[in-house]
């Protein structure tokens, strides 16, 4: 091979020049000097796209087409159509689950209308809140139908495991057992959740009685230079309860989230106190004796319930009878 050198190069003329592939190369210094790639000007590339998608997707026809001839490879591909159907989306018709459980019905499995809504039902709820893309969900929907049908059946679980089979579910009695566990576990789980509806009458419930239990715990004699009469002070008591019932349906459920109820409930106190028209009733020290929370921190609920709710001036009055 020469040693060409840089000088060399510069001098030469590129007078013997020949085509190597797509490149021109000068065969007596060895330098590309131009890049040639021929394209089809007279054809549009959408074209060129278009014939190759469609020749793509024909072949791909044909090759299925040729596999389905062959008994075992019709069998998988039946199979996994089945299986396509019922690993589908939450928004399931139920339509191949109904054909099972007729067939069920054919082997004398007594299935209801009331145990056929049931089992739609879980099944339909356990696919859309907590299905998960690795799991059988034929092995989950057989497991609810024999969860429904097992206490008021004569047929033993070896007996409904063959009839799955001659079906074409493959599954075991440690399989079935298996997704059982896996449906009450995550059925129980749902029934410890509770919804933000139910939270939120929980806690005020929580705030009602202990407001009631703090109000409680005012004596006669602490009010008695501002009260007429007893029998005064406990109908006072009564419609400072009732104005703590409507203030609580003002309160939503983000106000209350992440917060002590019980010194919340201090602050509604001291609050509702400054709601009756002789202001000088309920004062701090008062409150701070009834709730057992300090000053400091009944102030900060109050102004916390001053931004909810405004002040309690534009809230209407509780009058001493």
């Amino acid at each position: 091979m020469k040693n060409i050198d840089n000088k060399s190069i510069e001098s030469c003329p590129h007078k013997n020049v020949k085509k190597d592939g797509p490149y021109l190369v000068c065969q007596d210094c060895g330098v590309v000097l131009e890049e040639t790639f021929d394209f089809e000007d007279n054809k549009p590339f959408s074209s060129i796209y278009n014939d190759d998608q469609y020749n793509y997707e024909r072949n791909i026809k044909l090759r299925d087409s040729k596999a389905k001839r062959d008994p075992k490879v019709k069998q998988k591909y039946d199979k996994i159509m089945v299986l396509e159907r019922w690993f589908r989306d939450y928004e399931t018709s139920f339509t191949e689950q109904k054909r099972t459980i007729q067939m069920l019905k054919g082997y004398n499995i007594k299935i209801d209308d009331a145990k056929y809504m049931s089992i739609k039902k879980r099944y339909l709820k356990y696919n859309r809140k907590h299905r998960k893309s690795y799991q059988n969900m034929v092995i989950i929907f057989l497991a609810i139908v024999w969860m429904e049908i097992k206490n008021t059946t004569n047929i033993r679980v070896e007996r409904f495991i063959e009839i799955c089979e001659i079906l074409g579910h493959k599954i075991s009695k440690k399989m079935l057992a298996s997704a059982m566990h896996k449906v009450r576990k995550t059925e129980t789980y749902w029934n410890k959740i509770k919804s933000v509806r139910e939270l939120e009458k929980q806690i005020k419930e929580r705030i009602k009685i202990v407001f009631q239990k703090d109000l409680n715990n005012a004596s006669y004699e602490e009010v008695e230079e501002y009260i007429p009469t007893e029998e005064s002070f406990e109908k006072m008591k009564i419609e400072m309860q009732l104005s703590l019932d409507r203030l609580l349906k003002k309160i939503s459920y983000n106000d209350l989230q992440n917060l002590n109820y019980k010194a919340f409930t201090a602050g509604l106190l001291y609050y509702v106190g400054q709601t009756i028209s002789n202001r000088k009733i309920f004062t701090q020290n008062l409150v701070e004796e009834m709730s057992k929370f300090s000053s400091t921190t009944i102030r900060k609920k109050y102004h916390i319930l001053i931004d909810i709710l405004g002040e309690p001036s534009e809230q209407p009055k509780i009058k001493i009878s």
